[in-house]
C-alpha cells in the first residue's frame, strides 16, 4: 500500500489547475548587431550596452518568476539567443521552464515566443505574408494530463506607422483560416497583443478604419454577436469559430493592461472557444481571469513602469510598458457563473444616472446634445428640462450643438459632481438649436450651462444680483482681478464640495471697462 501511493503522488500533485498567461515584455534586445534593431538598440548607441542588456534581462526574469504561470506567451523578443538567454536566467533564479518555442521569421526586427512547463509536441509559425517586418504567428502544441492544448501567439500590427486596420485584419484571416483547418474537437487558446481594443468595433478611430468599420479581432475572430460581445452564456452554445474574450470577466474599470498617453487600452488579449467551457478535456477556471500587478509594476505616480530612457540613453530602470494577462485552466469541467451574468445594454435617461454610483450594465442614451464642448470637457442633455451631465473625456470629433447616440460605459461621482468617464458613440444625429438648452443661474443645478450673465468678480467668487457664488476659470492664468466687471458668455455649472461656476476658455468671458 505504500509504494502504491508513493506511485500515485506524482500523478495526484501534475492533476491541478494551471496558468496561462501573455506579457508583451516590450524589446527584449541582446548586443549582438543584425542589422535588424531598432535605433534605439543598436548596440554602442543611445547607450545601448551589455550592461543595460543585462538589467533588462534580468528584470524580464523578475516578472515572469513572480508571475509563475505553466505557459506563457511573449512579445517582442528579438531572436532565439535572447530568448534561450531568458530561460537560463530563469532556470539560475529557480524558475524553470523546461520547454519553449519561438518564431523566426527573418527580416522581422522582434518575435513571439512561448515558455511551458507542459512538453511541446508540435510547433509552426503561420505565415501572414512575406511583407519585412510582418509578424508570424506561433502555433504551440502542449501535452497537459494526456490532453493536447494548442495556443496561438500573436504580435498583431500595431495602429502607428501607418497601422490602418485592413493590416490587422490580414493576421486575424490567416488565424482563422488555421482554426477553420483544425479538428473539429481541438481545443486551443488565443493569445498576446492583438494591438486591438476589446470593443474596437464601437472605438476604432476613424484615421484607422480602412475596412468599414470591420475589425480583426471582432468581426473575423468573431468575439461580437450583433451590437454586443459575445457574453458568457452564448459561447457555451456557440458554434465553431466564435471567441469569448476574457476582458469581459473583469470590471470595466479594470479594464486596461496599456496606457498610451493617458488613455486605457486592451492591446493584450486571451480568446477562448466554445471548446474550453464544454466540460470536456481541459476547461477554463470561471472568473480565475486578471491583470497582473505589482507595486514595482508601477511608478510612484500610478503610471506603468515601462523600461525608460532619459535624455535619449537607456537608464536601466523600468520593465514593460504592458502589463501581463493571466488565466486559470483545469482538467475539471466548467462551473457556469453563479454571480448574474453582465448584462447587455438598456436605454436609459441621464436623470437614472444620479440615482447609482457606478453602473450595473452599460447604458444607451439616445438624442444626447452636446450643450457644451471645450476640449476633452463636455456637457450633455437629452432635453431642454431634463438634467444634464459633465463628460470627462470628451470623444473625438464630439462637436457642441450635435446630437448623438452613446453608450455610457462607466460613471463616477468627484467631490459631488456626476460625470461620465467612459463612453462610445453609437450613431450621429444632426444638428439642433442649442437655445432651449440654456439654463438660468438661478435653477441652481449642477450640469446645466448658464449664459450672458453679468457681475463683479472677487475673492473667487462672482456676484450677480444680489447672489454670491464660487467661480472657477479652468486656465487660472484667465483669473481676472479682485473688482473686475464681467459678461460670462458661457460658463459650466459644476459642483466641487458645492455648486460652482466653471469657466474653460477665454473666449467664454470678457472684462467690461468701467464707463
Amino acid at each position: 500500500m505504500r509504494y502504491s501511493i508513493l506511485i500515485l503522488l506524482p500523478l495526484l500533485l501534475f492533476a491541478k489547475p494551471f496558468k496561462v498567461a501573455t506579457y508583451n515584455v516590450e524589446n527584449l534586445f541582446d548586443t549582438v548587431f543584425q542589422g535588424l534593431e531598432y535605433d534605439e538598440y543598436i548596440p554602442g548607441r543611445h547607450g545601448w550596452n551589455r550592461k543595460m542588456a543585462e538589467i533588462k534581462l534580468n528584470h524580464t526574469a523578475e516578472v515572469l518568476c513572480d508571475l509563475d504561470a505553466d505557459i506563457v506567451a511573449l512579445q517582442e523578443v528579438e531572436n532565439t539567443e535572447v530568448f534561450e538567454a531568458l530561460r537560463k536566467r530563469m532556470e539560475r533564479v529557480g524558475c524553470q521552464y523546461r520547454y519553449g518555442a519561438i518564431t523566426t521569421k527573418n527580416n522581422t526586427t522582434i518575435q513571439v515566443a512561448l515558455l511551458s512547463r507542459f512538453p511541446i509536441k508540435r510547433k509552426q509559425e503561420l505565415q501572414v505574408n512575406y511583407t519585412p517586418g510582418v509578424r508570424n504567428i506561433l502555433e504551440v502544441e502542449v501535452e497537459i494530463e494526456d490532453e493536447l492544448l494548442t495556443l496561438f501567439v500573436n504580435h498583431w500590427k500595431s495602429k502607428s506607422r501607418k497601422g490602418k486596420e485592413s493590416k490587422r485584419i490580414a493576421y486575424a484571416k490567416v488565424l482563422k483560416k488555421r482554426i477553420d483547418e483544425m479538428p473539429k474537437n481541438r481545443e486551443y487558446i488565443i493569445l498576446g497583443d492583438l494591438n486591438t481594443n476589446y470593443d474596437a468595433y464601437l472605438t476604432l478611430p476613424k484615421r484607422l478604419n480602412d475596412t468599414g468599420g470591420r475589425t480583426g479581432l471582432n468581426h473575423i475572430l468573431y468575439t461580437v454577436e450583433g451590437d454586443e460581445a459575445v457574453s458568457e452564456s452564448q459561447i457555451l452554445k456557440a458554434e465553431k469559430g466564435k471567441h469569448y474574450n476574457l476582458w469581459l470577466e473583469v470590471p470595466f474599470k479594470e479594464r486596461w493592461s496599456h496606457k498610451f498617453y493617458g488613455r486605457k487600452s486592451t492591446l493584450d488579449h486571451i480568446l477562448l472557444p466554445a471548446l474550453m467551457f464544454d466540460g470536456k478535456g481541459i476547461d477554463y477556471v470561471n472568473d480565475s481571469f486578471r491583470v497582473f500587478k505589482r507595486d514595482y509594476l508601477f511608478t510612484k505616480k500610478g503610471y506603468i513602469n515601462s523600461w525608460q530612457m532619459k535624455a535619449g540613453k537607456h537608464t536601466g530602470k523600468g520593465y514593460s510598458d504592458h502589463l501581463p494577462l493571466v488565466a486559470v485552466f483545469d482538467t475539471k469541467p466548467y462551473l457556469p457563473s453563479k454571480k448574474s451574468e453582465v448584462k447587455k445594454s438598456v436605454t436609459g435617461r441621464i436623470g437614472q444616472l444620479y440615482e447609482v454610483e457606478e453602473l450595473a450594465q452599460p447604458m444607451v442614451l439616445e438624442d444626447a446634445v452636446v450643450v457644451l464642448k471645450r476640449g476633452r470637457y463636455a456637457v450633455l442633455k437629452q432635453s431642454p428640462k431634463e438634467r444634464g451631465i459633465f463628460v470627462f473625456g470628451a470623444l473625438q470629433g464630439m462637436k457642441e450643438g450635435e446630437k448623438y447616440d452613446l453608450k455610457v460605459q462607466e460613471i463616477s461621482t468627484y467631490m459631488g459632481l456626476k460625470e461620465i468617464t467612459a463612453m462610445v458613440k453609437l450613431s450621429q444625429k444632426g444638428r439642433v438649436d442649442l437655445a432651449p438648452f440654456y439654463m438660468p443661474l438661478s435653477i441652481g443645478r449642477q450640469n446645466e450651462v448658464v449664459r450672458n450673465i453679468e457681475g463683479v468678480y472677487k475673492n473667487r467668487h462672482f456676484y450677480t444680483n444680489s447672489k454670491k457664488i464660487p467661480i472657477y476659470f479652468k486656465n487660472r492664468k484667465l483669473t481676472p482681478k479682485n473688482g473686475a466687471k464681467l459678461k460670462i458668455g458661457y460658463a459650466h455649472l459644476g459642483y466641487y464640495k458645492t455648486l460652482q461656476l466653471v469657466v474653460y476658455s477665454h473666449r467664454d468671458f470678457k472684462v467690461l471697462k468701467e464707463k
